[in-house]
């Protein structure tokens, strides 16, 4: 290696390290954050000196269509859960522009690995209301056939990985499938979301920087909604947010408005474009807020003020920004609002058979080990002994 190119400049194997006779650290983070990318105000007007990646018109209404969707969903599975019809329910209430316009910009190759606030991903490409209920209820048609808790999706079809409770697992995950991508010469990206709880865990750091040192083509969204349950940020770290985090391990970064959906269309249209065609990782922080609970568990009252929640509700609403936008085009109109809104509740369907009691036991082994066996056999026994302690409706 060589020792120095000057008194001033060493040859590391990093890189070029430039000495000074001035002694000084790096600062801490800035009382300001720094810039936030948007595109539309909160009346949804284009604001001044834009630049942003042009949507269509056909596409503008296929985002809107969906948001709304997405927020009549949340509202049924909600109030069912809160009926003791499912156990359990996240909604994506305030974050429907994350989910729904990054979905827009992505193709239908990239792969997701989601956490567990994103089922609009998963609606942008097809997957069905009946689908989502199928999964949250246990039907015999839901494709983990009954075996996971609500809302934990996945879809092979779809290109969208199972939903792990577990915080941050998916990240390192997503950067595996993008070198392999990457290996594969493939037109394709993998794509992870997280919140900002999800960058507290070791798996965030450990992921970013194999990503930046691979080089590999993965899009990092975080959705920074101020809240990882009821510890607010300022309780997690005091860096500026989460971009910079990006840019300390060498990853492009950028700071988004989350709820305008131009803006986060925009970014992860130019991030998709960066990371397939220059082999390298993106990260997005969309800066957005929880509107709902943390789950059907929580009650978000009790560690933050109700009129806080109100105001995001009513006066930073993605989904109203967005119509706006589109109705000051022309594209869309009180007639076609009505249709949308009594079409949805009509295309699900609660009711349907449940999965047998011998598919617990299925679908790990090839050959059902004689352990297993012996266990299916035990409980079908202690379910005819006792049948009024055990639903009626799951076949045995």
């Amino acid at each position: 290696m060589k020792a120095f190119i000057s008194c001033k400049v060493l040859d590391f194997p990093g890189g070029k390290v430039v000495f000074s006779p001035e002694m000084r650290f790096l600062s801490e983070s800035p009382s300001v954050y720094s810039q936030c990318y948007r595109v539309l105000d909160d009346n949804g007007q284009l604001i001044s000196h834009n630049n942003f990646v042009p949507v269509s018109e056909e596409v503008a209404v296929k985002m809107y269509s969906n948001m709304v969707t997405l927020q009549t969903l949340d509202t049924i599975f909600y109030e069912a859960q809160r009926q003791g019809r499912i156990s359990f329910y996240v909604t994506s209430i305030g974050e429907e522009a994350i989910n729904i316009a990054s979905a827009a910009a992505l193709t239908s190759d990239d792969i997701v690995f989601p956490q567990y606030r994103e089922p609009g991903v998963l609606l942008w490409r097809g997957f069905t209301l009946q689908e989502f209920a199928n999964q949250c209820f246990g039907n015999k048609a839901d494709y983990g056939k009954g075996r996971q808790m609500p809302i934990h999706y996945g879809s092979n079809k779809l290109n969208y990985f199972t939903v792990a409770s577990t915080i941050a697992t998916q990240i390192p995950h997503a950067v595996g499938a993008a070198y392999s991508l990457k290996m594969d010469k493939k037109d394709a990206c993998a794509v992870t979301y997280f919140g900002d709880g999800g960058t507290s865990e070791g798996d965030f750091h450990a992921a970013v920087n194999f990503a930046a040192v691979t080089e590999s083509p993965v899009i990092f969204i975080c959705r920074n909604n101020g809240w990882a349950i009821s510890t607010p940020t300022s309780d997690q770290f005091r860096s500026d947010g989460i971009a910079v985090r990006g840019q300390a391990y060498g990853v492009r970064s950028i700071r988004v408005d989350g709820n305008d959906a131009l803006a986060m269309y925009s970014a992860v249209h130019s991030a998709r474009h960066m990371a397939v065609n220059e082999h390298r990782p993106i990260l997005i922080e969309a800066v957005t807020y929880r509107v709902g609970h943390h789950s059907t568990s929580d009650d978000s009252t009790k560690y933050r003020p109700a009129n806080e929640i109100e105001w995001w509700r009513m006066a930073r609403d993605p989904v109203t920004r967005f119509r706006k936008w589109i109705e000051i085009n022309g594209w869309w109109g009180s007639e076609a609002e009505s249709q949308l809104r009594s079409s949805i509740r009509s295309q699900i369907a609660e009711r349907a058979e449940k999965p047998p009691v011998n598919d617990l036991f299925t679908d790990v082994y090839d050959n059902i080990p004689s352990n297993l066996r012996e266990q299916e056999k035990l409980l079908k026994e202690t379910i005819n002994r006792h049948p009024k302690d055990y639903p009626a409706d799951v076949p045995i």
